[in-house]
């Protein structure tokens, strides 16, 4: 299956002057297309660990989506980190001028016109609310920290270049309750069944109200199956007593 990763960029979301709204989403745009997230990084506005991290995603297969940093102030340094991690220059886009033009007229200079500036062979992501389009290198992707142009832009992205992975892979996910669990009881019983079926089992405690452990396994439908007969009948085993989990 392709991994798919995120970098959610900016200050404002470390020092909580904003709240992230980019990673349930772009988990929920990967679901509805049978995709899933295999890894989300928070950066803050530091260039150099920036590149550093761009570096390190640009060295994989990975299909990659950056949220933010791209706008046209001095804190938005993700276009020149790109170029960076990548050692190529920075260079004003003309088809990204002429749909900043087309949308502001004169008003697209001196400053707006910045935001065409990308690095050197970037693909170009349409904007449907502004024309302020975002950039592509290889199989990375970086679009606005707004929710409102990010969301649609990850999605055409997706339905234009990836939709040939849509639902390639079943996946299923179940999970029962054991009632007042203790995970330290069950780690045995999880490792034996990750080593039989081949899945990947979980365990979610909650201390309050009401003291439980989620327990559950992931994976292909069959093998998930009867990983979770097993974990029912072994945490019967042991003494617990489980029921079925509820999705909210």
């Amino acid at each position: 299956m392709q991994t798919f990763g995120i970098y959610i960029i900016g200050d404002e979301i470390l020092s909580g002057k904003r709240e992230d709204k980019h990673l349930t989403q772009a988990i929920a745009i990967l679901k509805a297309r049978g995709l899933q997230l295999g890894w989300a990084e928070y950066l803050g506005d530091d260039p150099s660990r920036m590149v550093a991290s761009f570096k390190r995603s640009f060295a994989t297969d990975d299909v990659v989506f950056s949220f933010g940093g791209i706008g046209a102030t001095p804190d938005d340094y993700t276009r020149q980190a790109v170029a960076d991690a990548l050692n190529v220059p920075i260079v004003r886009h003309k088809k990204a001028v002429a749909e900043i033009e087309a949308q502001f007229g004169e008003g697209a200079y001196p400053k707006r016109v910045i935001m065409a500036d990308f690095p050197q062979g970037a693909g170009l992501i349409p904007n449907p609310v502004n024309r302020v389009a975002g950039f592509s290198v290889a199989s990375h992707y970086f679009v606005p920290g707004f929710p409102a142009m990010a969301h649609p832009m990850m999605e055409w992205v997706l339905d234009t270049h990836y939709s040939h992975l849509f639902h390639q892979t079943e996946h299923l996910e179940q999970s029962i309750i054991v009632i007042d669990g203790i995970e330290s009881k069950l780690i045995d019983l999880m490792n034996a069944v990750i080593e039989q079926f081949d899945v990947k089992v979980f365990s979610l405690p909650k201390l309050k109200p009401n003291p439980h452990v989620e327990l559950g396994a992931k994976g292909a439908p069959d093998k998930v199956l009867q990983a979770m007969l097993a974990l029912k009948t072994g945490v019967a085993d042991l003494g617990f007593v489980w029921r079925e989990f509820e999705s909210a």
